[in-house]
């Protein structure tokens, strides 16, 4: 019998899982679930190589979903017996550091947080509580895509606020976390010399952030206390004056509601288009509002590109990941280019693969237990 890792990545309209063998981490099935709560689709790369693609049910949730998941492993069974559920989680705050085998206790401290991540959490919450009911024979292990910033310094981490709202958690924890791992760890691997340098990575994608690694440590990011902060994002404003934010309130009349919907879901790319957050849609579109939405992007992401390259002393190199990141080469370009005023450095496109730094963590978590 094969034991197995389950590694899940739920987000708010989708849900991608890999399933690896338990102890040489090879892949045994990978797929993902695309248009949750619209027109829901599985794809599958099946034991053998094969690759197949079904339309899901209208009415798909995220329970569903998963459902679906487990049933496609059971049919597809080659004496497997998952052992463990891995379910990436958006925001650890600050007591989550590392991963961690879910309790109830454990998950009632992450609910707590939903106010953080109000985007992700709930989904990814929601994710463990349906294969707590449908694996429930397994282990459900929580990675966190905070953890890997939680060594900044006071300096880095710290809002201008004052000592008793600090006290209560007003901080910035950065996310993105398990994706540039991998980074660090590909760069270690593959590219040692950049490895021990100052080297900025670019997760550009729907969500998007940016982050300082020195020695493959992180030193800054550009995300803080939620995931809104920032450069601009598909639908997410990214950094804006606080007091913007007020005006919305108290001059405009909108409810806290509406302010969330609106640097949530309303902004971004989104909103200075009036288009679409799709860069693919935008880069074959001739409105000028798209040219537009996309120049805004490059120059917010080449701006906090300096500004990560200020807190590690200089850069001796860039990485760009994500979907964007990946693929969209001529906003690599507007990005580099205003960037060319600190001299030479090398770029890297390197593709992330935060299941597999999620399957390493849950390996090492169980043998430890074990």
């Amino acid at each position: 019998m094969i034991e197995a890792l389950l590694v899940l990545n739920t987000g708010s309209s989708s849900l991608k899982f890999q399933v690896f063998e338990g102890h040489d981490l090879s892949v045994l099935m990978s797929g993902k679930i695309t248009g949750i709560g619209d027109t829901p689709e599985m794809r599958t790369n099946l034991p053998g190589g094969e690759e197949v693609a079904r339309t899901l049910p209208a009415d798909t949730d995220h329970d569903s979903a998963l459902r679906s998941v487990i049933d496609l492993i059971d049919g597809h069974d080659h004496d497997w017996h998952t052992i463990a559920v891995v379910h990436r989680v958006v925001h650890g705050g600050q007591d989550f550091k590392a991963p961690v085998i879910v309790t109830a206790d454990v998950l009632r401290r992450l609910e707590s947080l939903i106010p953080l991540a109000p985007l992700h959490q709930p989904h990814n919450l929601a994710g463990i509580a349906a294969s707590a009911r449908l694996a429930s024979g397994a282990t459900d292990i929580a990675c966190f895509d905070t953890a890997f910033h939680a060594g900044h310094d006071e300096l880095t981490s710290s809002f201008a606020l004052p000592q008793d709202l600090r006290d209560k958690g007003m901080r910035r924890y950065g996310f993105h976390g398990l994706s540039y791992e991998w980074i660090s760890e590909v760069l270690s691997r593959d590219h040692p010399e950049i490895h021990a340098g100052r080297v900025v990575v670019g997760h550009l994608g729907n969500g998007a952030s940016l982050c300082a690694l020195r020695n493959g440590v992180s030193i800054d990011t550009t995300m803080s206390m939620t995931a809104l902060d920032g450069i601009t994002m598909g639908t997410r404003s990214g950094a804006i004056d606080p007091g913007a934010v007020l005006y919305m309130l108290q001059e405009l009349g909108l409810s806290v509601e509406a302010v969330q919907d609106t640097l949530y879901e309303r902004s971004g790319l989104k909103g200075l288009s009036g288009i679409s957050n799709d860069v693919a849609t935008l880069l074959r579109s001739d409105d000028p509002r798209a040219a537009f939405a996309l120049d805004y992007f490059a120059l917010k992401a080449a701006q906090h590109a300096a500004m990560m390259a200020v807190s590690m002393g200089g850069i001796d190199a860039f990485v760009f990941t994500g979907g964007i990141g990946e693929h969209a080469a001529p906003i690599r370009d507007a990005i580099l280019q205003r960037l060319r005023f600190l001299g030479d450095f090398k770029t890297l496109v390197i593709p992330t693969n935060e299941e597999r730094v999620m399957a390493v963590h849950a390996r090492a978590l169980l043998q430890g237990v074990g």
